[in-house]
Order: structure tokens, then C-alpha cells, then sequence
């Protein structure tokens, strides 16, 4: 349980794209601003008033995309409003302003509550639609840039509305994994707190008692209170060995657990993951063995795979136990890490092998096994 503690990497989400979030890369957004010149392009006369118009009502529009200048931070609804406004002043002079109806409505989806946001949606659309026929008429260019702002403003409202609610669903599934971790530590810390009381109240009563009884017969009995003496010490090397067993099976991994830390960390960083172990018990120092090869190659492939599918299957097969780890990542690799070395070398010391699979572009396939010896007694019994 307390390997479900641990600090999870998660610098990722790849929650899949249903339309067009214009703020998912603030930078790469303002690469759309080009629309508005490229009407011009096919002009055959251009002033430079409408030049000049352009370009000053997209220097207007960079603080509203950004959120603020300096200490001037608008609210929500004066960022999509004004960029709408911008749009309709720079409508006369330049048809290419309905890229600014586009970024209001991708602010309204973002910044709003959905079904408010598709409601301002459906005002800017046909706001577009009336201004549109109100300065350029039935002619049948302007009907199709009315077509342009319908369709992608729509897919651009809906990415927005879509990148919100999974931002929330990833905020919503932080909580909760921290309040995992948070229940399990108080879990793993209740637990300690009764191997100990168990494991130290009797024996540290009886030590305070016979060191009574002894230090009483010290004076009239010496014989009896060496013997006292004697098994005092006998209880205290005895508890000294409980100590040492009970830390030491708090320092050992259990693989169980650890394939539940694996997939908290891959799923909180947005990796699928598809996990199977259909291994008998094994012993102790295997199980830990196997706890530790897993915790570091989810680690590699946190930091290095750039993965989107992760898969772990534990098996046996002709008295070979064997740990397949799987990702869809960049591949690549041409020499072993600490990481990866860490790993051969503690197989290597059970008798065991790890044999890596890992094309350039294709992911990396890690394959651990181990012979024999690492049943449990019991089980081998």
C-alpha cells in the first residue's frame, strides 16, 4: 500500500482533440491571425487604410486573447465582447474580420459555461450572418465566408467547450488521486502504529517488570536476579528481531501494489494503460524484485517515452516467470541508461535476463525473466 504514495510524474494530458481549442496553445493560436489578411492577398486593390485597420485591430485583440496588459484584466464576457466589436469595425474595410468572430467565439467556449457559451455562439453566428449581408449584399463570396464562420466556428467553440471539460475532469481526477494518497498514507501510518503497539507493548511491559524484579532481588537473591537479567535480555533480542523483520517488510515492495502506483502515475499523466498478472504467489524477495523493475521502467517511460499506451503483463509460461512491459513511444534505444542497467543488474543477481525491443519510431518492448527459484515456499510445497 504505501508504494501508492509515492509522487506520481505527471506532466501530460492527451485527452483526444473533438474539435479546435484555440487556447489548448495560446502561441500557436495567434497562427490563425493570418486569415485576416489573407482576403487581401486576392484583392486586386488594397489600401492602406485596410491595411493599417488590420493590423491595428489584431494589436487590439492580442491583449484580449492573452487575458489582460499590464493591470487592465477584462473579464470573461468584455474578452469575447470586444473581440466581436473588432470584428464588425474591421468588417467594412476588411471581409477577412471574421476570423475575430472565430476567436470570440473560441474565448466564449472557453471562458463560459457551455451551455452559455453555445448560446453566445449561436448570437455571434448570426451576427456574422446579418452584418456580412448588411455591407456586402447577396454576393455569393460573402455568403461563403458567412459558411467559413458558421463551420469553424463552431469546431472551434466546440474544442474550446470540450478542452474546458476535460481540463475539469483531469482537475477533478487530480483531487481524487490525491486524496488516495492522502487516505492510504493515514492508512499505511494506522497500520504501522499497531504492528508496533503489538510487536513493542507486551515485550517493553514485561522488560520494565523483570527489570523491577531483578533490581528487588539484586540484594537477597543475586542467582534469581541474573536469571531475571538473563531473560530480560533474551526478550529484547527477541523484539530486536521482530523490529528488524516488520521494517524490513515495510521496505519490501509488494508487485500488486505497485502495478496499482504504475497505473495511478501513467493514467494522471493521460497514458492508457492495460495491465494483467496471472503469476502464483511468488517469494518475497521476487516479489520486491519485480516491484522494483516495474517502478523503474514506468519511471523511464514517464520522463522519456513520450507514450500514449502503456501495457504490462505478468506470466508464466514452462516455469519461466515473465514481466512484459510495453509502450507506443519514440523507441530508440541504442544504450542503457542507469535506469535500464539497474535493471539487468538486479535480474542478473536472481538469475534472471531482460532482453529490450525498442525500433526507432515503433516503442519499447522490456521483457524480464526469471527462470526458477522464485516461487513461493509455500506454493512450491
Amino acid at each position: 500500500m504505501s508504494t501508492v504514495s509515492r509522487d506520481t510524474e505527471a506532466s501530460r494530458s492527451r485527452g483526444e482533440q473533438h474539435g479546435i481549442d484555440l487556447m489548448q496553445q495560446p502561441a500557436v493560436g495567434l497562427v490563425y491571425l493570418f486569415f485576416v489578411f489573407l482576403p487581401l492577398i486576392f484583392q486586386p486593390r488594397v489600401s492602406v487604410t485596410t491595411v493599417i485597420a488590420s493590423l491595428l485591430a489584431c494589436l487590439a485583440f492580442l491583449p484580449l486573447y492573452r487575458g489582460g496588459l499590464g493591470r487592465w484584466q477584462p473579464s470573461a464576457h468584455a474578452r469575447w465582447t470586444l473581440t466581436a466589436l473588432i470584428a464588425l469595425l474591421l468588417l467594412p474595410l476588411n471581409p477577412g474580420a471574421n476570423t475575430f468572430m472565430i476567436y470570440a467565439a473560441g474565448l466564449a467556449g472557453h471562458l463560459l459555461a457551455p451551455r452559455r457559451a453555445v448560446i453566445i455562439g449561436l448570437a455571434l453566428a448570426a451576427l456574422t450572418a446579418a452584418a456580412y449581408l448588411w455591407v456586402f449584399g447577396n454576393e455569393p463570396w460573402a455568403i461563403g465566408f458567412v459558411l467559413i464562420t458558421f463551420v469553424i466556428g463552431g469546431m472551434v467553440l466546440g474544442g474550446s467547450i470540450y478542452g474546458r471539460l476535460q481540463s475539469r475532469r483531469m482537475a477533478e481526477l487530480q483531487l481524487s488521486q490525491d486524496e488516495v494518497r492522502r487516505l492510504a498514507g493515514q492508512a499505511e501510518r494506522e497500520r504501522i502504529a499497531r504492528d508496533l503497539h503489538d510487536l513493542l507493548g507486551h515485550t517493553l511491559s514485561m522488560v520494565v517488570l523483570k527489570s523491577e524484579l531483578a533490581g528487588k532481588l539484586i540484594a537477597r537473591d543475586p542467582d534469581a536476579a541474573r536469571a531475571q537479567i538473563a531473560e530480560v535480555e533474551q526478550v529484547a533480542r527477541q523484539a530486536l528481531g521482530e523490529v528488524r523483520e516488520a521494517v524490513s517488510g515495510y521496505r519490501r515492495g509488494d508487485f500488486e501494489g505497485e502495478l496499482a502506483a504504475t497505473r495511478l502515475a501513467l493514467l494522471s499523466a493521460g497514458i492508457e494503460v492495460e495491465a494483467a498478472s496471472h503469476a502464483p504467489p511468488r517469494r518475497d524477495e521476487v516479489d520486491h524484485l519485480l516491484s522494483m523493475c516495474l517502478r523503474e521502467a514506468s519511471t523511464n517511460i514517464l520522463r522519456h517515452a513520450d507514450a500514449g499506451h502503456v501495457s504490462v503483463d505478468l506470466s508464466v509460461k514452462e516455469g519461466t516467470l515473465s514481466l512484459a512491459i510495453s509502450d507506443d513511444g519514440r523507441g530508440g534505444i541504442r544504450h542503457e541508461g542507469n535506469g535500464l542497467r539497474g535493471i539487468r543488474e538486479r535480474l542478473e543477481a536472481f538469475g534472471g535476463d531482460l532482453d529490450i525491443d525498442s525500433p526507432e519510431g515503433a516503442g519499447t518492448r522490456l521483457r524480464l525473466s526469471l527462470p526458477a527459484g522464485w516461487r513461493a515456499e509455500a506454493d512450491a510445497a
